[in-house]
C-alpha cells in the first residue's frame, strides 16, 4: 500500500506541476480551480492512508481543513481579493493548529513570528514601492503577514524541536507558501509582474508539500508503532 500511495502522490504532483504551468502561461480561473482542487485532493489521498493505518487523525484533519480553506482563497482570490485573503488568513491558521498537533505549542514559538514579522511589517508599511489604495487593505496585509509569519515561525520551532522527515517538510511547504505570498504582494501592490510566475512556481509545489506532510506523519507513525524486523 505504502508504494501505491507514494506512486499516487508523484502522479498528482506531476498532474499539479503541469497545470501550474499551464496556468502561467494561459491563466483563466479554470486552471486555478483545478490545480486548486488537485492539492486538495493529495490531501484526500493521503488522509484517507492516515485512516486506515489508524494514524492519529487531529494533524491531518486540520491540516486538511487548512488546505480546503487555501484552495477556497485561491479560487475567491481572483473574485474579490480581501475575501480570498481572509480564507486564505483561516487557512494559515489551522496550519499552524495542525503543527501544534505535532509539537505542543509553547510561547517561545511565537518568537520565530516575531522576528519574521517585525521586518515584513516595516517592509509593508514603509517600503515606497507599494499602493494599497486605501488603509483598509493595508491592514489586511499586514494582519495577513503577521498570520502567515506566525505559521513559518511555528513550522521552524518545529523542526528546533523535534526535526524528522514531517516537520522538514512542513517547514519548507511553509517557507515556499510565505515567500510565494511576498510575490504576490510585489505583483499585485507594486506593479511587478515578473513576480508573478515566481509567486505560482512556489506556490502549487508548497500546497503539495502541505498536503503530503499527512502521507509522512501517518507513515511515521506506522513504523514507530510496527518496526520493521532487521
Amino acid at each position: 500500500m505504502v508504494k501505491s500511495i507514494q506512486l499516487l502522490n508523484l502522479v498528482l504532483l506531476m498532474l499539479l506541476i503541469a497545470l501550474d504551468v499551464a496556468y502561467i502561461v494561459a491563466d483563466g480561473i479554470v486552471l486555478k480551480s483545478i490545480a486548486s482542487a488537485v492539492f486538495v485532493l493529495v490531501g484526500i489521498v493521503n488522509l484517507v492512508y492516515a485512516v486506515r493505518k489508524k494514524a492519529p487523525l487531529k494533524f491531518p484533519i486540520a491540516m486538511m481543513i487548512g488546505l480546503v480553506f487555501a484552495m477556497l482563497g485561491d479560487i475567491i482570490l481572483e473574485i474579490e481579493f480581501i475575501i480570498g485573503a481572509v480564507l486564505f488568513a483561516v487557512g494559515h491558521i489551522f496550519f499552524f493548529v495542525s503543527y501544534c498537533f505535532l509539537v505542543r505549542f509553547n510561547y517561545k514559538d511565537l518568537i520565530y513570528g516575531a522576528i519574521i514579522f517585525v521586518p515584513s511589517l516595516l517592509f509593508i508599511v514603509l517600503a515606497p514601492i507599494f499602493e494599497f489604495d486605501g488603509a483598509l487593505m493595508e491592514i489586511v496585509c499586514v494582519v495577513y503577514a503577521l498570520i502567515i509569519c506566525l505559521m513559518v515561525g511555528k513550522a521552524i520551532s518545529n523542526v528546533v524541536k523535534n526535526k524528522n522527515v514531517t516537520t522538514i517538510i512542513i517547514l519548507i511547504g511553509s517557507i515556499m507558501f510565505f515567500l510565494s505570498d511576498l510575490m504576490l504582494l510585489l505583483n499585485v501592490f507594486a506593479g511587478l509582474p515578473v513576480v508573478g510566475i515566481i509567486c505560482l512556481v512556489l506556490y502549487y509545489p508548497a500546497e503539495f508539500l502541505l498536503a503530503y506532510s499527512i502521507y509522512s506523519h501517518a507513515n511515521t507513525i506506522n513504523n514507530k508503532v510496527n518496526p520493521q524486523k532487521l
